[in-house]
């Protein structure tokens, strides 16, 4: 595993922050060639610094995910520029957290845009040129709520699921075809999501929880897991299994619970119009 990334072309969107900024890290430091994509070019520009400052190999790529024709582009580009295409983390995305009665359709347009169709421009654009090379693996960032449905996120569930089901039915598609994939599916994270909606105004009265998984741990076990070939990787992964199962197997537990966050949140939401 430790010679899994050496040397190897890795393209992650929303490499500028969150998540996406610490895989661009822990890529680094494991020898990959990273390339940082992102939709605004001064803060691409300002995160790619700070890792090139660290000595790694950091090339910076200004893309909106939400538009066909530039991840395309920004993935063939790639690809034409370093020779090939080894990884490609289909990582950007936005939160949703509301109550299903006040989510208009233009907010539903939006998440979609951003959560699942700019995947799906990934995996269209990727394809190909790792057929064409014979190797490959793409990671798609879904969410714990991809997994397990928690009620007041059903915008930001809908488009996560739909990750989980695209990402896996690929991965037995491409099985013995010489393409990986994998699901990310991270838990509560130390991100920047929590501070903001789907429109990405950051709301100042919320934090980032104190229980939340430092991002830096969840990046390092992502990319053991990535070399493992692992399909659903789940972060982290003692804690939100057990829930998992639970929840999958139709437990009378995992049923109860569900149902009680329903109600923490509808009471938190009557209070202070967030769910916390």
């Amino acid at each position: 595993m430790t010679d899994a990334f050496k040397g190897k072309i890795a393209l992650v969107t929303g490499g500028n922050s969150g998540i996406g900024y610490a895989l661009c890290e822990e890529l680094q430091k494991r020898g990959a060639i990273v390339y940082m994509a992102g939709r605004n070019p001064a803060k691409v520009a300002e995160a790619a610094k700070k890792l090139a400052a660290q000595g790694g190999r950091i090339h910076t790529v200004t893309v909106d995910v939400t538009k066909q024709a530039e991840v395309q582009k920004a993935i063939e580009d790639t690809a034409a520029q370093a020779g090939r295409l080894d990884f490609l983390f289909n990582n950007a995305g936005v939160g949703g957290t509301k109550p299903f009665e006040q989510a208009t359709l233009e907010e539903w347009k939006t998440i979609i845009d951003t959560n699942l169709w700019s995947v799906i421009y990934g995996v269209h654009a990727a394809v190909p040129i790792m057929l064409k090379q014979g190797s490959g693996h793409i990671v798609n960032t879904s969410s714990a709520a991809g997994l397990i449905p928690p009620p007041y996120q059903s915008l930001y569930s809908a488009t996560k699921f739909g990750v989980t089901g695209l990402t896996e039915s690929l991965r037995y598609e491409y099985a013995d075809r010489g393409i990986y994939f994998s699901t990310l599916c991270p838990s509560n994270i130390a991100t920047p999501i929590f501070t903001k909606d789907i429109k990405g105004t950051v709301y100042n009265e919320i934090k980032i929880p104190d229980d939340a998984y430092p991002v830096d741990k969840a990046a390092s076990l992502i990319l053991d897991r990535v070399a493992e070939h692992k399909g659903i990787i789940v972060v982290p992964e003692d804690e939100f299994i057990t829930m998992w199962h639970a929840y999958a197997s139709g437990s009378k537990e995992g049923e109860e619970f569900l149902v009680q966050m329903a109600r923490d949140r509808a009471a938190a939401y009557a209070k202070g119009g967030n769910y916390y």
